[in-house]
């Protein structure tokens, strides 16, 4: 999983959340490992994004983020993605690839960050909030729209102020995840997780 830091040196350490080319490949060697010892995946995302710095692109961040993607469709194990913070860009689908994709109630899930969306637009933060209303990326945006599969409550004053009753609802939610993937062969459990993500974007009238 993503891991961003709780105070100014260790989110530095993690380098913010945003990881290199090298993180995502070191995760993917992990999913096939589970994937060869028949147990499932569970990834936690919380990122606002791949590292993009000159140096991650030089050594293959756009190639890693497609491979784990690519990868994570095929296998042959039950996958479960939880966003617990932020969920952005291809930093996110990079390990957000899975059978149930669960999303903390007060996380977000976007192509891109309000602040980022706001300078592109309208080349100052200062319209963050009117980019985010138009990303639709809050948990139940993402539900309406058939993006994620579930929405994991918080408790009240969101999960900072209580983490170990929020641990309680993520375990509670990953096993129940877990045990309805077991239900399925693996041949059926990836056409399904296939043909769902296939189907995102497609509109018809």
């Amino acid at each position: 999983g993503q891991q961003k830091g709780v105070n100014t040196k260790m989110r530095q350490f993690r380098n913010f959340g945003m990881a290199n080319p090298e993180g995502y490949r070191k995760a993917l060697r992990l999913m096939k490992l589970a994937e060869k010892f028949n147990k499932p995946i569970v990834t936690f995302v919380d990122t606002p994004g791949a590292f993009p710095g000159l140096e991650a692109e030089e050594r293959g961040q756009g190639e890693a983020i497609a491979r784990n993607i690519y990868e994570m469709m095929l296998l042959q194990v039950p996958v479960v993605v939880v966003i617990i913070g932020e969920g952005a860009s291809g930093g996110a689908l990079g390990i957000g690839i899975g059978d149930r994709v669960l999303m903390m109630e007060n996380s977000w899930y976007s192509v891109i960050s309000p602040e980022n969306c706001s300078t592109i637009l309208w080349r100052s933060w200062e319209f963050k909030e009117k980019a985010a209303t138009a990303l639709k990326l809050t948990s139940d945006d993402m539900m309406k729209n058939k993006l994620i599969d579930g929405i994991i409550k918080e408790p009240l004053g969101g999960s900072h102020t209580f983490p170990d009753q929020s641990f309680k609802n993520v375990k509670k939610a990953i096993k129940e995840s877990i045990a309805q993937c077991e239900t399925l062969t693996s041949k059926k459990l990836v056409k399904i997780r296939m043909d769902k993500f296939s189907e995102m974007g497609v509109y018809s009238e």
